[in-house]
Parts: structure tokens; sequence; C-alpha cells
């Protein structure tokens, strides 16, 4: 039988091709109702992580996304403790990739009991996060944003890869706890287009047209999705200086080492605006 292959390799990543049932009104409404049960809590940090600090769980959420190669972690780690977070991860890993779970790659080289102890933390946190592991997350709402957008194929593309990096940075930033995950995929679209200037050839793009069309889109006012994409901009700006930085010190770094790093989710070097 013709058209078997259920999945296709993108940038060297194989996955599953997407469902346009799952790309409608319909699913989309039900998606920014479920949304607002997944946010975590603003004061999580005095009532639940209170020994963690922010700078702490930026690096640990940016390891997170690199070993997982951006799953959804950011939640688990707002409910609960521990680098069992990986494991949880780990499903959305699993749903998204035909290959094996990313995270067990190099947990295999932990020592047994380390091993359990992680499996014990597992299931702590799905236990705390009562067995609800499909929470909605910005990549969620990306794709949806896009299908609804009256652009080439090859205009989505580069937008969804600057969009999906900018959503990767959010996770690792508190200042985004409180936005809710549609804003932050609205957000990374809206400061995508504007960073590559699509806006001046195509008057859909323009910001206030782009602007107007995704805040009716979550339901939102246009002022608060302006504040938002503002600040992922902020971010972006000191991740570009902060990348720099890390090209000055690293030069005597192999080719190969380089072409590794810019693999990662999290990585602004590929980003070119």
């Amino acid at each position: 039988m013709e058209h078997q292959l259920l999945c296709c390799e993108v940038e060297t990543i194989r996955r599953a091709y997407l469902d346009a049932n799952l790309l409608n009104d319909r699913v989309l409404q039900t998606m920014l109702k479920a949304e607002e049960t997944c946010s975590p809590s603003v004061s999580y940090f005095k009532c639940v992580q209170k020994e963690i600090l922010p700078y702490m769980r930026k690096i640990v959420a940016t390891w997170m996304l690199e070993v997982s190669g951006g799953s959804a972690a950011g939640r688990s780690l707002s409910a609960s403790r521990g680098s069992g977070c990986g494991f949880c991860s780990s499903y959305r890993v699993r749903a998204e990739l035909t290959t094996f779970p990313l995270l067990l790659l190099p947990l295999l080289f932990f020592p047994l009991p380390s091993l359990l102890s992680l499996q014990q933390m597992e299931l702590l946190l799905v236990n705390k996060l009562k067995w609800n592991l499909a929470a909605m997350t910005p990549h969620d709402f990306i794709e949806h944003f896009l299908t609804k957008m009256p652009l080439a194929e090859d205009t989505k593309q580069i937008i969804r890869k600057h969009a999906q990096t900018f959503v990767a940075l959010c996770a690792t930033d508190i200042k985004f706890i409180s936005n809710p995950p549609s804003m932050i995929a609205a957000g990374s679209v809206v400061a995508a287009v504007q960073g590559l200037h699509l806006g001046n050839t195509n008057t859909f793009l323009s910001y206030q047209c782009l602007t107007h069309f995704l805040s009716q889109v979550i339901k939102c006012d246009p002022d608060c999705l302006r504040a938002c994409q503002e600040q992922i901009e902020s971010l972006l700006e000191s991740s570009l200086r902060q990348a720099q930085q890390h090209n000055v010190s690293s030069e005597t770094k192999t080719v190969e080492d380089e072409a590794d790093l810019s693999c990662t989710p999290t990585d602004v070097r590929d980003v070119n605006i």
C-alpha cells in the first residue's frame, strides 16, 4: 500500500506528520480552555521550590531543553522538585518522535541506585500532576497560528523555526511564567516576523495586522500581546549578546563541537535576525 510512512525527517529529526484534523477551530478552543489549568503559580518559588532561585531554574531548564530536544518540562519543574522531571518530559518526546526516548541515553551511564531514585521521583511527579501529562505548551499553538495564516510554506517554515527558538528561550526565563502558553506562542510568532522584516513585503504580516489577528485568535488584549512580544525581543537581545561572548571565548573549539551546539533548542546562533 502507498503512503504508509507516518513520520518525516525534518532537519535530521524524525517527527510525525501533522494531522489536519487536529488543526481546526474546535481543537484550538479546547486548547485555549485547557491552558488555564496548566499555568504554574507565579509564587511557586516561595511555596514549592523555596531553596531554588530563578537563576538555578534557568540552568536546569536550559539543560533539560537541550537534552530532550525541546520537550515541555517547565510545568513539572513548577509543580514539584527534582531532576526526575526529565523522565516526565520524555513522555512528550516519545509522542513527538518515533525514535527511542532521548533522555534515557545519558541516564544509562548512571549507577543503578541513581536510576531507581529517578524512577521514584518520576512516580512522585506524575502523582503530583494527577497523571495529567497533556499540558498545553506554546509549541502546541504555533502550528495552529501558522495554519490560519495565508502564507507560502517556505515562509511558514522560517517563521516556525524562529518562533520555536523564542519559545525555548522563554521556557528558561522566569519572567514568562505568568503568561499563558498561547500568548507566548503568539508573541514569539510576532517577534519572529518583526525580526525577519517580513511585514515589509506582506500586508498581512505588518505589525498592526498580525498583532490584531493573533490577539483575536487567542482572545487577549492586543496591548498584552505587544508587551509579551517586547519581552521576548528583549530576551533575544540578551541571549544574542551572551552567544557572541560565548563565541569569542570558545574560538579554540572544533567545528564538530560548534555543529553540535547549534542543534540545541535554546541556541540562537542560527537565528538570522
